[in-house]
């Protein structure tokens, strides 16, 4: 079992958060999973149609985020806020990357609704992981690149589990060691906001969405949700 814990410095500081944890376990990812490719497919006609774009920093739910990353001194215009790179590389080339169907899943997902969105292979976690303020001492290796160590900025937001930090700036970037891949398979989802009051609804009917596509390929999935009034979730 893991722990999500959100740490009170950043309940504090981030009132509003809230944060759905998705869980799947008994995950198959070698099999063909149609909703999701269908879910790809849909987004990137509606984008070549006309009917939808993706959220940019003009929209409320980005510059929320943008907002939050200046706060902890992190330029959000040269490292993003992962929905925000995403969106953009999709306005800009008119497909998302396929990756693997539990991460094209929560790409889908994300994009759709505008909300930041990862995924931790709790196989490779060890012990629980906190949603905190960095103090500089700790190491992460970035998504894809095994031999690079990077240090965290004290006062940077990441997850960290007892070893390692999981993600840096928040939301930019995962690590390389708890990375999804077709053979994980007990994985924790996370989507996020910053304003409950008015993404609230938002962060439910994307976790629904995300459980939908998960489920057909799955033993069993669940949701958690961490906030200020419920800071901690075993899942």
């Amino acid at each position: 079992m893991t722990t999500f814990r959100l740490a009170p410095a950043v309940a504090d500081a981030f009132p509003g958060t809230l944060i759905a944890v998705v869980t799947a376990t008994g995950l198959r990812g070698h099999e063909p999973w149609p909703g999701t490719t269908a879910a790809l497919e849909d987004l990137e006609r509606q984008l070549a149609d006309g009917t939808w774009r993706p959220a940019d920093e003009s929209d409320p739910r980005i510059e929320a985020w943008h907002t939050a990353y200046r706060s902890f001194g992190t330029n959000p215009r040269r490292v993003r806020p992962s929905v925000d790179a995403l969106g953009r590389r999709l306005a800009k080339k008119g497909s998302l990357p396929r990756i693997n169907p539990a991460v094209d899943s929560y790409n889908a997902v994300s994009v759709r609704h505008g909300l930041p969105a990862g995924a931790f292979d709790l196989a490779h976690v060890t012990g629980d992981v906190d949603i905190r303020h960095a103090d500089g001492t700790e190491t992460f290796t970035p998504l894809g690149e095994p031999d690079t160590v990077e240090h965290p900025k004290p006062g940077e937001i990441v997850y960290a589990d007892t070893d390692i930090v999981l993600t840096r700036h928040w939301n930019h970037r995962d690590a390389h060691r708890t990375r999804v891949t077709e053979d994980s398979t007990h994985v924790a989802f996370v989507l996020e906001t910053l304003h409950a009051p008015r993404d609230g609804d938002l962060v439910k009917a994307a976790a629904d969405e995300l459980l939908g596509l998960l489920a057909p390929h799955a033993d069993r999935t669940a949701v958690h949700h961490l906030g200020p009034a419920q800071p901690e979730a075993t899942v």
